[in-house]
């Protein structure tokens, strides 16, 4: 893979791919930005005891060892799916040093988090079951995708990989939620509001994390309207 470590402005390090002239994360801060839309917009608006979520984009990882950590800050259990079609090899993700700006976690768990077969459940710690799906969004029917209450839509950007952004994929996500289920992303474009509103979400802009003025979270209900 053409992939290049870069260091972001809150001291995470992303990667930037050539191919698509993309950063994994935002340069304004990996981490930082993760925590922003994904833990705090997300996550912790999830009021489950047990939640079940869904990452469009396994990536680095890091999203799913941050939930790892928020999950068992906050005493619930996760059981974690996340779909990827270009697993990163072990040369480039145990570079990444992104326990380091954890201390107080245990250092094997991003580590046990990229070693967990594909296509199985795997348990990393008693709070938390991941699988991870070697596979294209693409190519997944519907029934294939588990039931969840939180989605991580984090694909390349719209104009990078347009079809992951269509009707048909938010169709196939908004089936598999679960009543009061969310779905959070960083992208806040027109396009992807209306076309969240026209699968039937409900669509809040909401700040986003620094370097970007808002984003996006979903939430599927019966009714639906954009809330400014």
């Amino acid at each position: 893979m053409n992939v290049e470590i870069r260091k972001t402005l809150d001291g995470s390090q992303t990667l930037y791919l050539g191919e698509l002239d993309e950063h994994y994360h935002s340069t304004f801060g990996a981490i930082q930005e993760s925590q922003h839309v994904f833990i705090q917009a997300g996550f912790r608006h999830c009021l489950k005891s047990e939640i079940r979520v869904l990452e469009i984009g396994f990536g680095t990882g890091l999203n799913c060892y941050l939930t790892l950590l928020a999950g068992m800050s906050a005493g619930k259990k996760v059981w974690y799916n996340t779909i990827e079609k270009f697993p990163l090899p072990e040369i480039v993700w145990e570079k990444l040093e992104f326990c380091d700006h954890f201390p107080e976690s245990n250092p094997e768990w991003f580590s046990l988090i990229h070693r967990a077969l594909w296509n199985h459940e795997v348990e990393i710690q008693q709070q938390f079951v991941l699988q991870k799906i070697d596979s294209d969004l693409l190519a997944l029917e519907c029934g294939q995708l588990p039931l969840v209450d939180l989605v991580y839509f984090d694909a390349f950007s719209p104009e990078k990989q347009p079809e992951l952004w269509s009707l048909s994929i938010f169709e196939k996500i908004f089936d598999r939620m679960n009543p009061d289920g969310i779905l959070v992303t960083y992208c806040a474009k027109g396009v992807v509001r209306r076309t969240l509103l026209s699968v039937g979400f409900v669509v809040e802009r909401i700040p986003g994390p620094p370097g970007k003025r808002e984003m996006i979270r979903a939430t599927k209900r019966q009714k639906f309207s954009i809330l400014d």
